[in-house]
């Protein structure tokens, strides 16, 4: 029997970000952007920094990913992240001064480990601005009652 829905779980070593059922989602990975919808065949692939879009109710929906790993493997798919938030939650204030700090971190970065650690935070400023960017209206009136019920922080 085919489903019309995949089960999410996003999962940082800190708290669970996302654990609903969704109809499908849109995933960076390190070789580029994966559709995946139901009965989607079955991968481990590496997660890069970048956005995760889910369509949840209809409506498309923004989570900020800092890197990790994803299993897709019979209409389940765990995302395992070093750190996620979700674009609604991000303060634009706070994106918006991370990403100064990135931009001159970089440009006084000497060393090449330097330059790379830079780098990556770098994007993952850019990252969480562009979830910001990405919010509608409707994201904004669903936040409210998609909270993932009975999930510990």
């Amino acid at each position: 029997m085919t489903l019309n829905y995949l089960h999410l779980c996003v999962l940082t070593p800190n708290r669970t970000v996302w654990n609903l059922n969704v109809e499908e989602i849109i995933l960076a990975t390190n070789n580029g952007q994966i559709g995946v919808l139901p009965d989607h065949a079955s991968i481990a692939t590496a997660v890069d920094i970048g956005l995760l879009k889910l369509r949840f109710n209809g409506d498309w929906l923004t989570i900020a990913l800092m890197g990790g790993f994803a299993r897709i493997n019979n209409n389940e798919i765990i995302v395992l992240v070093n750190d996620a938030e979700k674009g609604i939650e991000i303060d634009l204030q706070e994106a918006q001064q991370t990403l100064e700090i990135a931009e001159a971190d970089l440009i006084k970065a000497e060393g090449k480990r330097e330059k790379i650690e830079a780098n990556l935070a770098l994007r993952r400023a850019r990252t969480r601005i562009e979830a910001i960017n990405t919010i509608s209206e409707k994201e904004k009136a669903i936040n409210a009652i998609s909270e993932p019920v009975g999930v510990s922080e």
